[in-house]
């Protein structure tokens, strides 16, 4: 093995908008400017090489892509010392971390399993494989205190490394005033009730005629929420639509107050680029939100599904400007713990512990069989 490690990164390319895909891609960014680490990105989501069009067409998408995917797998993780998976949960669990896992297993190296999704309470519990294969890799690391738990109580161990904020690109800014300008990036699934934010928003907008909400954003309930907004006669609600990460900063930058109501969630990058871009925010406590947000502290948490509380805040930060801008402080203070200096090393540690591992055993013992 050389000095340099090599890494290869299983996951979602920008071609899929979300959490992990935004994750993996400023991961790879941080590495290719580092000098301990040469990582490149195995995606979940190639291209096949002949017909791509394929994968515009549901069902078939699936089949082409894991015809892809599995000969990539094999092909790429035979020359690297470490793979690091990225996984969410429920099928999708199934198609891409599970067969990097095994594949990795085969090829006898080093997997450390990132897991990201605030469904893992309901997953885990449903899924023997999901526990099977997180039980048998070489490490689990976690965003977040929530996922540690949820982990630790069906046995298996999980590290902590957090998510990374680009602090450059999603630069502080003072607000003097606090205007009734409310942004939402979350995407228009269910598990992310942005119904809740537009019904809160509803109720600013009573007391604050001149109140905008800007929702960046794509997904299944798309038309349903734009059916809401008419139905309730708001006015200034603007869909954007899906956004490049690179672009994001933006957004925040309009805003004044970040608004979110999931009913799910882990560790959600949003919130933290709101409070690296000065934003205050306001959400429910679903899930890992918690650990990241101290209610009254760093913004506002109310509960699951209640519009009516997440307005109360929202008012109430809008009446109360001072106390805003000083939630809004240490929020962005609260950002120096997920600044790539500190994550890298964390990665690095974890990188080398593994690697390291698997060179004690060039026989396999570092490889069991995962026996699912």
């Amino acid at each position: 093995m050389s000095s340099r490690l090599k890494v290869a990164i299983v996951a979602p390319t920008l071609r899929i908008l979300g959490g992990q895909a935004v994750q993996a891609h400023r991961l790879l960014q941080a590495w290719n400017a580092d000098p301990e680490v040469d990582a490149e990105l195995v995606p979940i989501n190639p291209l096949p090489p002949l017909f791509p069009q394929l994968t515009n067409i549901k069902f078939i998408r699936t089949v082409v892509t894991q015809l892809t995917y599995w000969p990539t797998l094999v092909r790429r993780l035979r020359h690297v010392d470490v793979v690091h998976v990225f996984s969410a949960s429920y099928f999708s669990f199934l198609l891409a971390p599970t067969p990097a896992v095994l594949i990795a297993r085969l090829l006898r190296k080093p997997v450390v399993l990132n897991y990201r999704s605030g469904e893992a309470p309901d997953h885990l519990k449903r899924s023997w494989i999901a526990r099977a294969v997180l039980r048998r890799v070489d490490a689990n690391a976690v965003p977040s205190a929530f996922l540690q738990q949820v982990f630790a109580r069906f046995h298996i161990r999980a590290e902590i490394i957090p998510n990374i904020v680009d602090l450059e690109r999603f630069a502080f800014r003072r607000r003097d005033d606090f205007g009734p300008r409310l942004l939402c990036t979350r995407n228009f699934e269910p598990l992310y009730n942005v119904t809740c934010t537009v019904r809160a928003f509803e109720i600013v907008q009573a007391r604050f005629p001149d109140a905008t909400l800007t929702l960046v954003g794509a997904g299944s309930q798309a038309e349903l929420l734009r059916q809401e907004v008419a139905a309730r006669g708001l006015r200034n609600v603007r869909f954007v639509g899906a956004v490049p990460p690179a672009e994001m900063w933006r957004y925040y930058a309009d805003a004044d107050i970040y608004l979110q109501t999931p009913d799910i969630d882990n560790m959600p990058t949003s919130v933290l680029e709101a409070f690296a871009s000065g934003c205050v925010v306001v959400s429910t406590d679903a899930g890992g939100v918690p650990t990241i947000l101290a209610d009254g502290v760093h913004g506002y948490l109310v509960p699951c599904g209640d519009a009516s509380a997440a307005a109360d805040r929202v008012i109430r930060l809008l009446e109360q400007p001072e106390l805003a801008r000083e939630l809004a402080a240490n929020a962005r203070a609260s950002c120096e713990e997920y600044r790539w200096s500190r994550v890298r090393d964390r990665w690095l540690a974890l990188y080398r512990r593994i690697a390291q591992s698997g060179r004690k055993n060039p026989s396999g013992a570092v490889a069991p069989s995962l026996n699912i």
